[in-house]
């Protein structure tokens, strides 16, 4: 086996069984046929039911909606890319076919566990909480009251640099907020927030035709 490989699964802390299956896993589609467009089809069913299996013994008293936002930060590109960064990964992919064996996902388990086990047991389930477009939209259905809509009003800057200013708003309470930021998905998240403070601070007030 190539020295690198074997230098992975040193850092990984875990021996396959199955040399040519490793060698496959690294192996990107345009370098050969034998790639691991398979494996990878594969493998985000494997480690989405073993982060699962950790977050559930973790968060005991979670039910399944934190627990499904917990396991979308864990399994996310960026969150993936700095795991791959640790490992040393990209300095051994190459830019089976396998088959689900009796006993196979304990191995994939504990190579998780060993992966992303201090992150799970560091992690505390409050900071994992909607996101403020998701809560604001949630908040209004509950309220059956329409989702709503958001625009750019401006930007600023070069095209490098860009501040984006974006207004979140909702006709049906002839309500509107503002909030900026380097992108648009950030400048709509503070438009939101700020759209859900407003919205709950009159909620709270005695009488208010918004409480459900």
């Amino acid at each position: 086996m190539d020295a690198r490989l074997i230098a992975l699964q040193q850092r990984l802390g875990h021996r396959f069984a199955e040399p040519a299956l490793l060698s496959r896993a690294v192996t990107h589609r345009s370098f050969g046929a034998d790639h691991n467009e398979r494996l990878e089809f594969l493998g985000d069913a494997v480690l989405s039911l073993a982060i699962s299996a950790l977050l559930f013994e973790r968060f005991g008293g979670s039910d399944e909606g934190d627990l499904t936002r917990v396991r979308a930060h864990l399994v996310r590109e960026d969150t993936l890319h700095r795991v791959a960064l640790v490992i040393g990964l990209p300095e051994v992919l190459r830019l089976s076919e396998g088959e689900a064996r009796g006993g196979g996902f304990e191995p994939a388990r504990a190579l998780v566990q060993h992966l992303f086990g201090e992150v799970i047991v560091t992690t505390d389930i409050d900071s994992w909480t909607k996101d403020a477009k998701t809560e604001l939209q949630e908040w209004l259905q509950a309220r059956r009251l329409p989702v709503p809509s958001y625009r750019i009003a401006s930007t600023r800057g070069q095209a490098h640099a860009q501040t984006f200013e974006v207004e979140c708003a909702v006709p049906a309470l002839s309500l509107t907020e503002t909030g900026e930021g380097r992108s648009r998905r950030v400048a709509e998240q503070e438009a939101a927030r700020r759209m859900l403070v407003a919205l709950k601070a009159s909620d709270d007030k005695p009488g208010s035709a918004l409480r459900s």
